[in-house]
């Protein structure tokens, strides 16, 4: 396999019909074609300082933590509501039949600390917009947004751009 795009399976009609779920897993579980994922995730941002990766629940982790360790920067989890202890800030947004809302630690990110935000697919953008929020609210400055997958048609990428952000995609899957 050449590319990231090639380790990736689609299961068409889940979670229901008519969606082509791109399946992540199969490239986390092969050695080779995750170490090209985090390889490329990076390339863009090399010899850029980070000071913290900040992952989107879940991929996000698996990702934000493995290129976490590459930068020698610290890993920050955005969560879904309820699942982090102590102190944290929330920021809701809207998905396509209600509202979600994810929380950060309070502590995780210090005014002016530089970060990269991480996770495996970009869709409409409403989960990653809400964790620029989280990282703006916190005095971060917001250095790039990475993703595995883009799925342009559903414009999450305008919409990050809109807000100012540095979109990286390793590929995209059009028509989804």
């Amino acid at each position: 396999m050449s590319s990231v795009r090639d380790y990736i399976r689609t299961i068409a009609d889940f979670p229901h019909e008519g969606i082509m779920f791109r399946d992540v897993t199969t490239l986390f579980a092969d050695p080779r074609g995750f170490r090209m994922a985090i390889d490329q995730l990076l390339h863009p941002y090399a010899g850029t300082r980070f000071d913290k990766v900040v992952g989107l629940e879940a991929r996000g982790f698996i990702l934000g933590g493995a290129v976490a360790h590459q930068l020698s920067a610290g890993f920050v989890p955005v969560r879904k509501k309820g699942k982090l202890p102590g102190a944290v800030i929330s920021e809701s947004y809207t998905l396509e039949y209600g509202e979600a809302v994810v929380e950060v630690h309070d502590d995780a990110v210090q005014p002016g600390e530089r970060v990269l935000i991480v996770d495996d697919l970009l869709a409409t953008g409403g989960t990653a917009e809400a964790g620029i929020k989280l990282m703006e609210r916190m005095g971060a400055e917001i250095i790039g947004c990475a993703f595995i997958i883009d799925l342009p048609d559903l414009g999450g990428r305008a919409r990050l751009e809109k807000l100012g952000m540095d979109v990286h995609a390793l590929c995209a899957f059009e028509g989804d």
